[in-house]
C-alpha cells in the first residue's frame, strides 16, 4: 500500500520508520517490559542488577508485563493489530524483533547503525539526499517504481552492493558516475529513459570495476557495437539485461553479444550454454554482417464469421439490376519508416462507406466504430491483404516481411500495438447498353412508343424483323461497365504486441464479435411472391398436419419430445458465429553464425536482381 508522496529519500525513511511502530506496544520501552531492562537506568547510579535466568528455571515476570515470546507472537500473528503491514521486507520483521528483544539498539540515531537494507518502492520518491549517509552500513538500496531523474553518487553510502533503480525516470548516468560506490556488484536500470550509450562511456571498468549484474532492459539503447565496446571492459560481468531495447530487435543481437561476451553467463534471462557460444562463434569479427535494422514476418490466416453476401442479391428475376461481386481483405498497421522490398500492396487510406456494428458478447451492448478504435500513439502505415471471395472459413494465406530501419520507432510501434482490420469490398457492374441512371428513362420511352405502335394497328414485316433482331442482340451476352468499389469495415479491434519487445513471436486470433447486419430490402414484386408462397406453403402445412392426425395419434411424451429437439435443431441454427481472424507477427533472428551468411547472401542476391 503506498504512503503519502515524498519528495526526498530522508522523508520516505522517515514516514517508513513511522509506519514501522518501533517505539509502540509491543516494541520498544514500556510498562509492559519495563522491569526487564532498568537494570539500564540502575547502571548509570551504579547499581547494576544481575537479572540473568538459571539454567532450566521458568522467566519470572512481575505482573502486569508480557514475556519476549508474548510479545513476538503478536507480531507474526498476521490477525493480530500489531502485525506488520502488507509488503514489508525481512528488513522490517527483523527491526521489528530487534525492537522487541533490544529496544535500546532501535532506539534514536542507533537505528541508522542497524540498515543493511532499505526498500522503498512506489513513494514518490524524486530525490536521493544526503540524508541517506547516515545508513553507513548500508549495502542493498532498492528505490523501484518511483520518479527519481537523477541521482548524485556523493550521497550514496560506500558501503553499497546492490543499486536497483528499476521503472524511474533516469535519463543520463553523469551524476551517478561522478563518485560511484566501488564495490557495487549489481546496478538495476531497467524501464528508464536512458539513450546511447554515451560517448563518455560511463558503463567500463573505470566506473564499476567490480559489477557482476547489470540491468538495461526496456530503455532507448540503439547502437549495439557501441554499447559492447563498453561492457567488454566489465571483466566480472555475468548477467546481463538488455531486452527492451531498440538495439535488441535487430537478428544479429543476441548471437553478436553471445560472441562478443565470453564471460557472460546469463543473457536476458536466458542460460547461455556451450553449444549456443559455439553457433555463433566468430560472429564478432564479421561486422559487415551488423545491419541496424529489424526484419518482421506478418502473417494472416483464416477468416471466418463474415455474413453470405448472397442474401443481399434476391433480386427479381429479369430486372435491369447490376451484377454484385463481393470480396473479403485484412488491413494492419506497420510502422512508417520500413523498407519496401517488394510490391505488396500498401494502402494510406481507404475510402469506407459506414461500418457494421458489432455485438460485445460480454456485455450485449453494441460497440460502433467510434468506440473500438483508440487515438494513434505512432506514425504507421496501413497494409491490405488480396481480396478474398466469400466462404464459410477464408483463408486468406498472407504472408508479408517487413524491414524497418528506424529501430526507436519500430519499438513505439510494438508498444503502441496494431489496428486489425476485416474490409468488405462491393463491385457494382452494369450492362454498357444499361446505364445505370438512363436505363429507366429509356425503359419509359420504349414503353411510350409500343401503346402508340399498338394503337395504330399491326406492326408492318419490316419493323417486326427489326424487333426481333433486337431481341436476338440483346440474348447475346453483353460487356460490363464496373462502378468504383465501395468499401465497408466489418470489424476493428487493436492488437497488443508489447510481447514482441521480450519475445520473437506473438500468434492470436483477433476476436471481433458477432455481426449485426440490417435484412436487405426486396423488390416489391418479390414481395408479394414471397407472401403469397408463404400463404401456399402455410395452407400445404395444415393440409398436411391434418392428413397426419387422421392416421396416427402420438403420445403427449412423444409431444415433448419432437417438440424439444426441433426447439434444438432451431437455436443450433441460428446460433451467431463471431467474425474472427488468425493474426501472427514474428522477429526473424538468426539462429548461427552461418546461417546469418546465408541470409544476407540471399538479400544480397535479391537487391541486385531489383
Amino acid at each position: 500500500m503506498a504512503g503519502p508522496s515524498c519528495r526526498s529519500i530522508s522523508a520516505a525513511l522517515r514516514e517508513h520508520l513511522r509506519r514501522l511502530a518501533l517505539r509502540d506496544f509491543p516494541c520498544g520501552l514500556g510498562s509492559w517490559n519495563e522491569s526487564r531492562f532498568s537494570a539500564c537506568a540502575a547502571s548509570r547510579r551504579g547499581q547494576l542488577e544481575l537479572r540473568a535466568d538459571l539454567a532450566g528455571q521458568e522467566e519470572t515476570v512481575p505482573l502486569g508485563e508480557e514475556t519476549h515470546e508474548a510479545l513476538m507472537d503478536m507480531l507474526r500473528d498476521r490477525h493480530s493489530p500489531w502485525a506488520l503491514p502488507p509488503g514489508c521486507s525481512p528488513q522490517d520483521q527483523q527491526l521489528r524483533a530487534m525492537a522487541v528483544l533490544t529496544p535500546e539498539t532501535v532506539h534514536g540515531s542507533n537505528i541508522f547503525r542497524v540498515f543493511r537494507s532499505l526498500r522503498i518502492v512506489d513513494k514518490g520518491v524524486e530525490e536521493v539526499d544526503e540524508g541517506l549517509l547516515q545508513l553507513q552500513q548500508l549495502e542493498e538500496l532498492i528505490l523501484s517504481a518511483n520518479r527519481v531523474s537523477r541521482i548524485t553518487s556523493a550521497n550514496l553510502p560506500r558501503t553499497l552492493r546492490v543499486l536497483e533503480l528499476c521503472c524511474n525516470a533516469v535519463a543520463d548516468l553523469q551524476g551517478l558516475c561522478a563518485q560511484p560506490p566501488p564495490d557495487l556488484q549489481h546496478l538495476g536500470l531497467g524501464y528508464n529513459r536512458l539513450r546511447g550509450p554515451s560517448r563518455d562511456k560511463y558503463l567500463t571498468a573505470d566506473f564499476w570495476p567490480n559489477l557482476v549484474s547489470l540491468d538495461l532492459s526496456f530503455n532507448s539503447f540503439t547502437d549495439l557495437l557501441e554499447l559492447v565496446s563498453q561492457l567488454s571492459s566489465l571483466q566480472k560481468l555475468r548477467i546481463l539485461m538488455l531486452q527492451g531495447n531498440p538495439l535488441a530487435l535487430i537478428p544479429t543481437y543476441r548471437g553478436f553479444l553471445v560472441d562478443s561476451l565470453p564471460k557472460l553467463s546469463i543473457l536476458d534471462d536466458i542460460h547461455i550454454g556451450p553449444d549456443e557460444r559455439h553457433q555463433f562463434q566468430g560472429l564478432v569479427r564479421q561486422l559487415e554482417l551488423m545491419r541496424s535494422e529489424a526484419r518482421v514476418v506478418v502473417g494472416i490466416g483464416e477468416l471466418k464469421g463474415v455474413p453470405d453476401p448472397s442474401v443481399h442479391q434476391q433480386l427479381e428475376v429479369g430486372s435491369q439490376a447490376p451484377v454484385i461481386i463481393y470480396s473479403y481483405c485484412v488491413t494492419y498497421e506497420f510502422a512508417e519508416g520500413e523498407e519496401m522490398e517488394d510490391g505488396s500492396t500498401e494502402v494510406s487510406e481507404i475510402h469506407q462507406s459506414p461500418m457494421v456494428a458489432t455485438l460485445d458478447r460480454d456485455t450485449g451492448e453494441t460497440v460502433g466504430p467510434a468506440a473500438m478504435e483508440e487515438p494513434k500513439a505512432h506514425s504507421a502505415k496501413v497494409f491490405v491483404t488480396p481480396g478474398k471471395p466469400w466462404a464459410d472459413t477464408i483463408n486468406c494465406s498472407y504472408r508479408k516481411e517487413h524491414t524497418a530501419k528506424d529501430l526507436e520507432g519500430l519499438k513505439s510501434y510494438l508498444e503502441a500495438g496494431t489496428i486489425v482490420s476485416v474490409v468488405e469490398e462491393k463491385v457494382l457492374s452494369w450492362p454498357v447498353s444499361a446505364d445505370p441512371e438512363g436505363n429507366t428513362v429509356t425503359n419509359r420511352k420504349a414503353g411510350r412508343q409500343l401503346q402508340k405502335d399498338n394503337a395504330k394497328g399491326p406492326a408492318p414485316r419490316d419493323k417486326q424483323e427489326k424487333e426481333k433482331k433486337k431481341e436476338k442482340e440483346k440474348e447475346k451476352p453483353c460487356e460490363l461497365c464496373s462502378d468504383p468499389p465501395v468499401w465497408r469495415t466489418l470489424g476493428t479491434v487493436r492488437v497488443a504486441l508489447e510481447t514482441l519487445l521480450s519475445t520473437d513471436l506473438l500468434a492470436t486470433v483477433c476476436d471481433f464479435g458477432t455481426l449485426i447486419t440490417e435484412q436487405p430490402l426486396q423488390p416489391p414484386s418479390l414481395e408479394k411472391d414471397r407472401k403469397k408462397s408463404e400463404g401456399k406453403s402455410q395452407k400445404a402445412k395444415t393440409e398436411r398436419e391434418s392428413q397426419a392426425r387422421q392416421k396416427t395419434t402420438v403420445s403427449p411424451k412423444e409431444k415433448r419430445s419432437n417438440k424439444d429437439s426441433a426447439e434444438l435443431e432451431e437455436g443450433q441454427g441460428l446460433q451467431p458465429v463471431p467474425l474472427t481472424v488468425h493474426f501472427q507477427m514474428q522477429l526473424l533472428r538468426w539462429p548461427s553464425a552461418a546461417g546469418i551468411q546465408s541470409q544476407e547472401s540471399m538479400a544480397t542476391a535479391v537487391r541486385n536482381r531489383q
